[in-house]
């Protein structure tokens, strides 16, 4: 019987990517040929609130090391004009790169540009996240510049009864064994009634081309009894003869450890179980001193791969001062699997 096992190392100070004047959240991770480690995140001005919805743009840092420290570079997605699908929001990347092109997926949004939030008091734009959609740019080089496309690449479904008639969002993609991709998305269906409508779901589509056309697969996955919305944040790759995912558990769905990152697998990338050693992380950093923090939030689980085995997991956290608000960073935490 397979005993596929993920295991987090100690992190070093040097692998909290954070800033003063900037709410960072997410992060993902390829190394180019210039020999840097080129980290893709998100990012909006601190000051604003809590408006990854509506204000949100994917920046690029680098590093001469998978576990930082790493430097800001540039803007990788900026805002442009309000008319296109993502003009004025780029959210949650992760990079990667298929037969010598690099391809950076990613939510985008637009809308009336309103903030609803405010330090202290989390409050969600309604028309910037019912406008979520899938893009992807593509580039010959880290460095950009990136080409952007005028429609998404996963829209949503026309089908009102659709599981993804709302909203589409936070796609992660593999190379699939037998040629094309897989891709593992979220999305929002309006079979229930009110603004924010639902379930909230993840779906499977596949292709032949890393920039699609996909095919939609009518089935859930990641689901869980008596829960409307109990995962997000998968992030999907091949390993060791299955397709496996980390996956946020939002609500202690799947294990008895409450809120933290679990392990799913699949043999076809449609049907997905639980794994055996099911708990990636508790909310919690473990540092190299020894010591362990807590933190509110450990989520984005976005994997840094080399010759196809994970080295590095890269995950969006944060702590809430007195006044409620919040402080949020990247930390890069070393990993490796067995399977004896």
């Amino acid at each position: 019987m397979e005993n596929f096992k993920i295991e987090l190392g100690n992190v070093s100070p040097k692998s909290i990517f954070v800033s003063d004047t900037m709410s960072i959240w997410g992060g993902s991770l390829i190394k180019g040929e210039d020999n840097l480690y080129h980290m893709y995140y998100s990012r909006w001005k601190k000051d604003l609130g809590w408006v990854w919805d509506s204000h949100s743009e994917i920046a690029h840092a680098v590093s001469k090391s998978p576990f930082g420290p790493f430097e800001h570079k540039d803007v990788a997605l900026s805002i442009r004009d309000a008319k296109y699908w993502d003009g004025l929001c780029t959210h949650n990347p992760t990079i990667h790169k298929f037969d010598g092109k690099y391809y950076l997926y990613y939510m985008g949004n637009t809308g009336d540009g309103k903030i609803y939030s405010k330090p202290g008091k989390i409050k969600l734009n309604p028309v910037h996240r019912n406008n979520q959609r899938i893009g992807v740019a593509v580039s010959d080089s880290p460095d950009g510049p990136w080409k952007r496309f005028d429609q998404p690449l996963i829209n949503v479904s026309a089908d009102s009864t659709a599981l993804d008639a709302l909203m589409t969002s936070n796609p992660s993609i593999t190379k699939r064994p037998e040629g094309g991709f897989l891709m593992v998305y979220k999305a929002v269906g309006k079979k229930k009634p009110g603004i924010w409508g639902g379930p909230v779901v993840h779906c499977v589509a596949t292709s032949d081309s890393p920039t699609g056309p996909f095919k939609k697969y009518d089935k859930p996955v990641f689901t869980a009894k008596g829960h409307d919305f109990p995962a997000e944040d998968p992030f999907i790759w091949y390993e060791s003869g299955k397709y496996r995912a980390i996956v946020k558990d939002m609500h202690g769905a799947f294990t008895d450890a409450g809120k933290s990152l679990v392990l799913f697998e699949s043999e076809d990338g449609f049907d997905w179980n639980l794994s055996k050693n099911a708990l990636v992380s508790k909310l919690e950093i473990n540092w190299e001193d020894g010591s362990t923090q807590k933190v509110d939030h450990l989520e984005r689980p976005q994997l840094y791969l080399e010759n196809g085995k994970p080295v590095a997991l890269l995950c969006a956290s944060d702590t809430i001062d007195d006044n409620g608000v919040l402080h949020s960073f990247n930390v890069q935490i070393p990993v490796k699997t067995s399977n004896e």
